[in-house]
């Protein structure tokens, strides 16, 4: 088994866990995306680019491609929901390259999708945040134990002020305190 190494290690099987798990996050949106853009693929292309990867193909230059080019259509979207799905396509593709550095910026590259897609529940029901708190919960329940504890070698996500970022905390929070 290929292991990626830094501050701590990551299998190419824990990597492929984290990467369903975003991706999963991913495509629950994606169609929101597609229904903004339909002439953008810029995200569906970084989803299937993910899902090579978790269908066991090798890391490439390919996800590390897409994810920037979903990235760029995020900042291209004309709404917020279509950002946030966007952004959330980028992420499922560079979840191959998650970096095992305890660094707690890093827990974005996990969270961050399962995030956006709270938001976009949030925004799609009037900015209600319960709808964020209930996808949050549905998110929590889909995290294995495998990716839980590669989460845990990280620090806590970061605070931030954003809505994005505040539901990312309370997932982190929530997977780590199921011990």
């Amino acid at each position: 088994m290929t292991v990626v190494s830094g501050d701590f290690e990551l299998t190419m099987s824990e990597l492929r866990v984290v990467a369903r798990y975003v991706v999963e996050s991913a495509e629950a949106v994606l169609p929101v995306f597609e229904e903004l853009h339909p002439d953008d693929a810029r995200p569906r292309a970084a989803v299937d680019a993910a899902r090579e990867f978790v269908g066991g193909a090798n890391r490439t230059r390919l996800q590390r491609v897409t994810s920037l080019d979903a990235h760029r259509a995020a900042k291209d979207a004309a709404t917020e929901t279509g950002r946030l799905a966007a952004r959330a396509a980028g992420d499922a593709a560079s979840a191959a390259y998650l970096h095992p550095i305890a660094r707690a910026t890093q827990v974005g590259h996990i969270l961050r999708a399962a995030a956006c897609v709270a938001r976009i529940a949030e925004l799609r029901a009037g900015d209600d945040p319960e709808a964020g708190t209930e996808s949050i919960e549905q998110a929590g329940r889909r995290a294995t134990p495998v990716l839980i504890d590669v989460l845990r070698r990280y620090p806590p996500a970061p605070a931030g002020r954003n809505r994005v970022a505040q539901l990312m905390s309370t997932l982190d929070e929530s997977l780590r305190a199921d011990l």
